[in-house]
């Protein structure tokens, strides 16, 4: 009798529906929902053809959907015309100089202003130190730029256990951060290489990573289950998903496809939070989907 009456959409027995709360920063930041504009005002008024220097932002999703607008993805810079999008992440310095010296190809510079800080921070502070640190993922493409900004002395270190490795010095090691890192990493490894050297840090975690970071976690701790929306690419919505991970039982998808019903099976409430590249509309349909298989109750999280 259960099963008919959920089936034809009445309203279920009392205790049986789980109730589904989003976290209150979700979902696009400032920098993507820059670069999004910036992609789509290329359409319209860019020289044709459009292209984009690597995904614009770390979500396939989206990614796709400014693919079928017309903007075509690139691997490398072979073009010489038409407008050419930097990607969020930005570029290597090189690599953008190189590209300025095209004339007939027009650059679109998408980098995240946050970014673009941490470079500026790197590029000021590289001709008076001898080491630089860059708390971050070593092959993600924002690292990947920002260690071109430090004239050949960046280091970059990913946790505690790299940061042990470094040895002890007289010179004072600078230390800044890739903008998506969770706090209490670059904190510890900061606290690490001050066991062997003097230390001048830069804080360029940015204000959006660390919101979506602190609410997702104080979700994760008053419910059942926890979706984390985001590319599997995207390196902020990976540290959602560890932060999630550590409170309740998480699970990391891309869009609604990714859902099964079996993870709602005797779940109260259930969380969602998204990546700082994942748009309103992929969350829509995740929340939309897991309404549908669960009969759930959506409700806003109205934090102060």
């Amino acid at each position: 009798m259960k099963k008919e009456i959920c089936k034809k959409g009445h309203n279920a027995p009392q205790g049986l529906i789980p109730k589904i709360t989003e976290a209150k920063n979700a979902g696009f930041c400032f920098g993507v929902k820059r670069a999004v504009r910036l992609a789509e005002e290329s359409l319209k008024k860019g020289v044709a053809p459009v292209y984009a220097l690597g995904p614009i932002i770390h979500n396939p999703q989206e990614v796709g959907r400014l693919e079928k607008a017309g903007i075509k993805t690139l691997k490398s810079p072979s073009v010489s015309k038409g407008t050419l999008i930097l990607r969020t992440h930005g570029i290597p310095l090189c690599l953008h100089y190189k590209l300025l010296k095209k004339p007939e190809l027009k650059i679109v510079d998408a980098t995240c202003p946050f970014v673009t800080r941490a470079q500026n921070v790197i590029k000021k502070i590289a001709p008076q130190a001898e080491v630089i640190v860059i708390v971050g993922e070593k092959e993600h493409p924002e690292v990947k730029a920002l260690v071109s900004y430090g004239m050949g002395k960046c280091k970059v270190i990913e946790n505690v256990a790299s940061a042990q490795k470094i040895k002890k010095t007289k010179d004072i090691i600078y230390i800044v951060s890739q903008t998506t890192q969770t706090p209490e990493n670059f904190k510890k490894v900061v606290n690490v290489i001050k066991k062997v050297a003097k230390v001048k840090t830069y804080n360029t975690i940015c204000r959006a990573t660390f919101d979506r970071q602190s609410a997702a976690q104080r979700l994760a701790g008053t419910v059942d289950i926890m979706l984390v929306v985001g590319g599997k690419n995207s390196g902020n919505t990976r540290r959602l998903y560890e932060i999630c991970s550590g409170k309740t039982k998480t699970y990391h998808i891309e869009s609604a496809k990714d859902i099964n019903a079996k993870w709602f099976k005797n779940k109260k409430n259930v969380g969602i939070t998204a990546g700082a590249s994942t748009p309103d509309w992929v969350i829509a349909e995740v929340r939309r989907r897991v309404k549908e298989l669960s009969l759930a109750v959506v409700t806003k999280n109205k934090e102060k």
